[in-house]
């Protein structure tokens, strides 16, 4: 949970959430679970009367709950029940730390295979009213295995799990499963265009969001592959113009692709004004580009949005090239990418999706459109298919995009994330044992994950038009279920 009290689960593999739907047929949690017992203690006493009226999601049993017991937190009711929603409450799993005034549990998402840690506070006086509460993810335990399946139950378990959120309006999109190159399993669910009812199918265009960093970063190391960028220079060799000087010394092309330049984000009340008017990527560069540094270069991994926008930049003015006309010719071409793109939100392109997004829990959907920025940039707001996706991943194996020391240093992980590494604009983990890489891509509308796991040779791409976590549900569930060789 943030500092402000919002229950809030957030997950820091590439910062996205993990409601995922179990099959409790297909994965039991044995004796454990079902013998945890909480001690007799005030805290655990409210964390039991918390977790029964959380679990229950009744608007109004839930609000006198938090009235009478966390009054804190009283007016943040509709966020609570907005996480409920996504979650589908928790179950108890584990008792990790005791005593009459805090509880610390490992819980579980009913509707997930994730774990968190939640621990709560009391005020030692009665009636021991809840004094804080912080969720935060958790590795899961090793006597919590989710079981590998075998391909032919891969397949029937994703088939039935997608029908589920689907029924549950948790999912619209289309998902696919390769295995050595090809694809196994590939369908499309729900609507692309809910006002028009146009279904999704394989060839509708999804908006990827923060997915098309990987495209940014193959751009940026075919440019160090052919000599004309340096990994350690730093930015201002290459925008020598730069307004602030102390980032174009300081940061490098190594800190822009890992995350760790200090470069800040591009969203928040200045995005919001200027939203429409971001045309170009040296439109941002004029709105940002005098600004400070957050930390000094190297110092930490921050998630940055700017400075991929300004690895796009380095892009077009090392290659001469328009960024967009680049990565068209340079990348979606090689790879046989033909669905995949970028043209302005107020370009018609056929088989794009309409995305639609919701403002709290038991709300209608509504479209995204008043969130969309003109044209996605360098880090992201392209769209593609889950069929190119596949492309640009066998394009990746097969180094058709770079050779195979550059493709290793791109997707190799090089700093901790807190849960997993970052490479070169690919995320760098370990899902239930197996090594993957990729990306995901989230936005009010939008959701998208990529996952390359070259051990067992599987492939997983989701593209969904609704608000994260739709698609990174279902491809978590997949990776953690693929079979292990």
């Amino acid at each position: 949970m943030t500092n402000d009290g919002v229950v809030r689960l957030t997950i820091m593999r590439l910062a996205k959430l993990l409601p995922l739907l179990l099959l409790v047929s297909l994965t039991c949690f044995g004796q454990t679970a079902s013998q945890t017992q909480l001690p007799d203690t005030p805290a655990a006493h409210q964390f039991s009367a918390w977790l029964e009226a959380f679990n229950r999601g009744d608007r109004q049993a839930y609000s006198a709950f938090l009235q009478k017991n966390f009054p804190s937190r009283a007016a943040r009711l509709d966020q609570h029940l907005s996480f409920r929603e996504r979650t589908g409450g928790f179950d108890l799993r584990k008792v990790q730390e005791s005593t009459p005034t805090k509880l610390a549990v490992l819980v579980q998402e009913r509707v997930s295979d994730q774990f968190a840690r939640l621990t709560l506070e009391v005020d030692a006086a009665e009636p021991h009213n809840i004094l804080s509460m912080e969720v935060t993810t958790a590795e899961r335990p090793t006597d919590f295995p989710v079981p590998h399946l075998s391909e032919s139950e891969l397949i029937a378990a994703t088939h039935k799990k997608v029908e589920q959120d689907v029924a549950a309006d948790r999912f619209a999109g289309a998902v696919l499963i390769a295995r050595n190159g090809k694809a196994i399993f590939e369908e499309a669910y729900g609507l692309a265009d809910r006002e028009h009812k146009i279904p999704n199918t394989l060839k509708t265009r999804f908006r990827v969001g923060s997915m098309n960093k990987m495209f940014t970063a193959v751009a940026i190391l075919q440019l160090v592959e052919s000599g004309k960028v340096g990994l350690n220079d730093p930015l201002g060799k290459y925008l020598p113009d730069y307004p602030n000087k102390e980032v174009a010394s300081k940061v490098t092309i190594h800190h822009l692709l890992t995350h760790t330049g200090g470069t800040g984000d591009i969203f928040g009340p200045e995005f919001d004004t200027h939203r429409l008017e971001l045309h170009t990527l040296q439109d941002y560069v004029k709105l940002y580009g005098s600004r400070e540094l957050k930390f000094d270069p190297g110092a930490q991994w921050d998630y940055s949005n700017y400075g991929f926008v300004l690895l796009g930049v380095v892009v077009e003015n090392v290659s001469k090239e328009n960024y967009y006309d680049y990565v068209r010719e340079h990348i979606y071409g090689p790879a046989g990418m033909n669905s995949t793109g970028s043209e302005p939100e107020d370009r018609t392109v056929n088989d794009r999706s309409v995305g639609y997004t919701k403002e709290e829990a038991g709300g209608s959907w509504r479209t995204n459109v008043d969130t969309l920025p003109y044209r996605g940039s360098s880090a992201g707001g392209g769209y593609s298919t889950v069929e190119d996706l596949l492309k640009f991943a066998n394009a990746i194996e097969q180094n058709k995009l770079l050779n195979a020391h550059d493709t290793e240093l791109l997707t190799t992980g090089k700093v901790d994330t807190g849960s997993g590494r970052y490479g070169y604009g690919f995320g760098d983990h370990t899902i239930n044992g197996t090594r993957c890489f990729g990306h995901t891509g989230g936005a009010p509308g939008m959701n998208g994950d990529l996952e390359i796991c070259p051990g067992p040779g599987y492939v997983v791409a989701v593209l969904a038009n609704m608000d994260p976590p739709a698609a990174i549900a279902v491809s978590d569930f997949i990776a953690n279920r693929m079979p292990e060789k």
